[in-house]
């Protein structure tokens, strides 16, 4: 029986699991999403949000304590300087998982993990669409007559092209003569 069991060891032994989640979490800290497997992604995201947690204050100690964690100075420096900065005001929820379809060789289930402030898809495509509005319907009136700014804009063009018939009429009558 698995009661009150909470860790999912991943068919690993606990070096094993230790070294893996380490490396997987550097990846997602370097290149803001990664793929893998249902079961991994759902283990990485329990051992990488208390470290984006611990981030957040920037001290010696906390620095020490993440580097302990993820044996790299180079995402060390990237996860405080940057990601800290971006998830100083969200209380937590830092990642997302998105399933994926089931891998092809072994048919296990598949996911996206990603850092949600660092979302290219869903914020920017929600924008485009809501600023994107079109009916099938006809004009109304009031968007069928010209503005203000358009009226001036629409005199001073009907201005040009008859100082231009001018122009042309003044030089012509000198060609005649």
């Amino acid at each position: 029986m698995r009661h009150g069991k909470k860790v999912n060891h991943l068919g690993r032994t606990a070096s094993h699991r230790k070294a893996m989640l380490a490396n997987m979490a550097s990846s997602l800290i370097l290149h803001k999403r990664i793929t893998t497997t249902l079961a991994k992604a759902k283990a990485l995201r329990t051992y990488v949000e208390p470290i984006i947690t611990k981030s957040k204050s920037d001290t010696t100690h906390s620095r020490r304590t993440v580097f302990a964690y993820l044996q790299d100075k180079e995402v060390v420096t990237i996860l405080f300087r940057e990601i800290a900065e971006k998830v100083a005001n969200r209380p937590g929820g830092y990642t997302r998982i998105i399933k994926l379809n089931n891998r092809l060789g072994d048919n296990a289930e598949m996911a996206l993990i990603e850092l949600v402030d660092y979302n290219e898809v869903y914020g920017k495509d929600v924008e485009a669409k809501e600023e994107k509005k079109t009916t099938r319907r006809g004009r109304s009136k009031t968007a069928a007559a010209p503005k203000a700014g358009e009226a001036k804009a629409e005199t001073a063009e009907e201005v040009a092209p008859e100082a231009t018939t001018e122009e042309a009429a003044a030089t012509e009558e000198p060609k005649g003569e």
